[in-house]
């Protein structure tokens, strides 16, 4: 069973960056630059699992507008309130085909109690992503979002996000594109709080977009 108290709060992650700080100079420019990250949470339930799966190989501004279109539509993000539409009707709503039945079949699976999201929090970070990945349409990445953002793990580090690794390829000055090797060897280096470097890059990332 995990300790709840392990998970990120502003507290641990304003502690958490001034370490980061001090081990990582680009990290530090960031901060100084920039300020400390915000937690960016997000809650425990479907709800979060189906924005992070609209969330998946398109831009943010594309899954926040399905999401918030559904949000006007449905007035709780719930298993039994998603389950009255068809999937012809998140069509209607901006859900691709695919997402749309990813979305119905997990609510399905939560109301057949074949998955327990309340359960799931209660595990360590390692059985946690074990028990998300199973589910059809969350993959590494989505369970990893999950973990970082709703579970709040301080150590998770979701690999292939791409603005990521443009942060990164911009803060370490790469003459190119770092292969996934070279990847994982900067970002081990933040161990045991990559969900902080993660959100000190997210930070970074966004502030400098904001401003072009």
């Amino acid at each position: 069973m995990n300790d709840l108290s392990n998970r990120i709060n502003k507290q641990v992650l304003h502690t958490a960056t001034d370490f980061l700080c001090k081990q990582d100079d680009d990290i530090g420019k960031i901060v100084k630059r920039h300020g400390y990250p915000p937690l960016w949470s997000r809650s425990a339930n479907f709800s979060t699992l189906v924005q992070i799966i609209l969330e998946q190989q398109v831009s943010l501004s594309s899954a926040k507008a399905t999401f918030n279109k559904l949000n006007t539509v449905v007035i709780a993000i719930t298993p039994e309130n998603i389950l009255k539409y068809t999937q012809n009707d998140l069509n209607k709503m901006g859900f691709t085909r695919q997402k749309a039945s990813y979305c119905l079949g997990l609510a399905e699976s939560i109301i057949n109690k074949e998955i327990c999201l309340k359960k799931i929090a209660k595990l360590d970070a390692r059985s946690a992503h074990e028990e998300l990945v199973k589910m059809r349409g969350i993959g590494v990445w989505s369970a990893n979002i999950y973990l970082l953002m709703a579970l709040r793990y301080p150590d998770i580090w979701p690999q292939g996000d791409l603005a990521l690794n443009t942060a990164i390829y911009q803060i370490k000055r790469l003459r190119k594109k770092p292969t996934d090797e070279r990847l994982a060897n900067i970002v081990s280096k933040w161990r045991p709080w990559r969900s902080v470097a993660a959100r000190i890059l997210w930070h970074f990332y966004l502030s400098e977009k904001s401003k072009k």
